[in-house]
């Protein structure tokens, strides 16, 4: 098949050639959310750092395809962030699904036997699963993200425990439902009951106060801890006069983690799937907990951002703002304690041209969402329909992704073209397969494309949204349709930042980009793509560069 016109100048100008990211992006604009580039990644497919805790519990590789544990672990993240990895992306936090203790055993969910690699399927919530390392292994990590710059966001699960085995036993009838399994129909029928079968659901509604589950209290005593554990919870419930229901307890456990090593904030799994209340009395504990925290260890906190929670409301578009509706009743999740909402139609909308992309969704931050934002994403663990699951357009994924307003999501792989369709995996397995070490190593070739060309295209693009707020937070104008051209502003208080973008430049020659009302004539401004500079001249400038992408930002 003959290569179209784009993919000819993509390949020209993303060519082997091109150097390492260079030491010219460095952030020069301060951290806030609404640009935040989070880098999600499952801690078990990512990186192998000990292959000593690959079979913890007695676990065994008899899982279906891509549904047992493969390895990875905090101290392969930690590697990760201290060679920089990260770093060179742009990536401003990392968010890690959840590390509490899963179900040890492994069980048939329909797809053939499965373990909780991915975090989902807790056992206990006051535990780290040691397949995934220890306590001091996860605070290495935290400590060496935040001595690089990247905030941590732990993904936290109040719906639901493990599902049961024979070596799992169910939770007390007090504390779970064990039916009927969801219909979703309605608010009733996504809330009061279990989201799969087997998937005991927690009583988030509940008020009556309950014991700890007995297979805790054995486990606690087993580990000499169980005693230090009731008086911490004693002393909880006595400070915050909350009464001893089952979501008080998990609200109390996952706090502890903020508090013991500073997590900044939260990606909050099934949200739609209990009552919105809950996360609101979570965003006030962990809150309490992140300054605390803080207090205690002046000299690791990354600056004074507030604790951070963004929500998994399953179906949540930027389409709908501040309203979701369940069924019978209509929610403002931001009003419960969320700072964004995870943005589950961009992969439909960035099927869409630039602009009415980038448009669309400044109007929607900078009008109902004012004071809000979203995470937007292309492709992810549990969304079978993701934009490019063959890595067909991996450069226009990076454009409409790190380009976008609003906060955005890499999911790992998605810079190194990861394919997201593994032979025989079934359901969302296959978009789960351990990050492609060896495909970057060899520069394996994706299609038109090198892995490696295509990562640098992802870095460049997101040195410059890390160095300017305004690609994210700012408010979108197009300059002009053809090549495409646009500016962001962004203003908070006496911040300013303010940047200029080209898409689809001609590759022949150098083109003169219009910046007038953004740059004035004689300021020197930098192309963030080439790394080179230039001087403003009747309104526009010219780099000495032939990409088909401009990032321009202040010198």
């Amino acid at each position: 098949m003959k290569p179209s016109a784009l993919a000819v100048s993509l390949m020209f100008a993303f060519g082997a050639a091109h150097a390492a990211p260079a030491p010219w992006a460095a952030p020069s604009k301060p951290f806030v959310w609404e640009n935040a580039t989070v880098y999600f990644l499952l801690t078990d497919r990512f990186n192998n750092g000990n292959p000593d805790n690959d079979n913890a519990y007695g676990r065994k590789n008899d899982a279906a395809v891509l549904r047992g544990f493969m390895g990875g672990d905090f101290a392969g993240i930690t590697a990760k962030i201290k060679e920089g990895y990260f770093k060179e992306l742009g990536v401003t936090a990392l968010w890690i699904t959840p590390p509490v203790e899963q179900i040890h055993a492994g069980t048939d969910e329909g797809t053939g036997k499965s373990y909780g690699f991915h975090g989902y399927w807790a056992r206990d919530f006051t535990a780290i699963d040691a397949n995934l390392g220890t306590e001091e292994d996860l605070r290495t990590l935290v400590d060496t993200a935040h001595q690089n710059g990247l905030r941590v966001l732990f993904d936290v699960v109040l719906n639901h425990t493990g599902p049961v085995t024979g070596s799992d036993p169910v939770w007390p009838a007090e504390w779970v439902r064990t039916g009927p399994a969801c219909t979703y129909k309605d608010a009733r029928t996504t809330i009061d009951c279990t989201l799969v079968k087997n998937l005991p659901d927690i009583l988030t509604n509940s008020d009556k106060p309950v014991a700890l589950p007995p297979a805790l209290v054995a486990k606690w005593k087993k580990e000499g801890r169980y005693e230090r554990e009731v008086k911490e919870l004693d002393a909880f419930f006595k400070r915050t006069g909350y009464p001893r229901a089952p979501r008080y307890y998990l609200v109390k456990w996952h706090a502890d983690w903020v508090r013991k090593y500073g997590i900044d904030g939260f990606r909050a799994d099934t949200v739609k799937h209990t009552e919105p209340g809950v996360w609101k009395d979570l965003k006030k504990v962990a809150s309490g907990a992140f300054e605390d925290w803080k207090k205690a260890n002046p000299s690791k906190k990354l600056g004074d951002t507030p604790f951070y929670m963004t929500a998994e409301v399953y179906g949540y578009g930027i389409e709908h703002g501040r309203a979701y509706d369940l069924g019978g009743m209509t929610v403002d999740y931001p009003a419960q304690g969320f700072d964004s909402l995870i943005n589950f139609a961009m992969k439909t909308d960035a099927a869409g041209s630039y602009e009415q992309l980038f448009s669309a969704y400044s109007k929607a931050l900078h009008g109902p969402l004012k004071g809000y934002s979203v995470l937007n994403y292309l492709s992810s663990h549990d969304d079978g329909q993701p934009y490019d699951a063959l890595r067909q357009r991996p450069y226009e994924s990076a454009n409409k992704l790190l380009l976008a307003p609003g906060a955005v999501q890499i999911y790992y792989g998605d810079e190194t073209a990861r394919l997201l369709k593994v032979d025989g995996a079934e359901g969302d397995a296959t978009l789960r397969s351990f990050m492609n070490w060896d495909e970057l190593a060899s520069n394996a070739q994706r299609g038109l494309n090198r892995v490696r060309d295509v990562r640098e295209h992802w870095a460049r693009l997101g040195k410059f949204r890390e160095a300017h707020p305004a690609v994210g937070a700012g408010v979108h104008r197009m300059i002009q349709h053809y090549p495409y051209i646009f500016k962001r502003t962004w203003e908070q208080g006496e911040l300013t930042d303010r940047v200029v973008v080209a898409l689809g430049l001609p590759v022949d020659k150098p083109t003169a980009v219009p910046v007038t009302g953004v740059f004035m004539d004689g300021q020197t401004v930098r192309d963030w793509y080439s790394g080179k500079t230039a001087i403003v001249k009747g309104g526009k400038v010219q780099f000495d560069a032939r990409n088909p992408v401009v990032l321009i930002g202040q010198e």
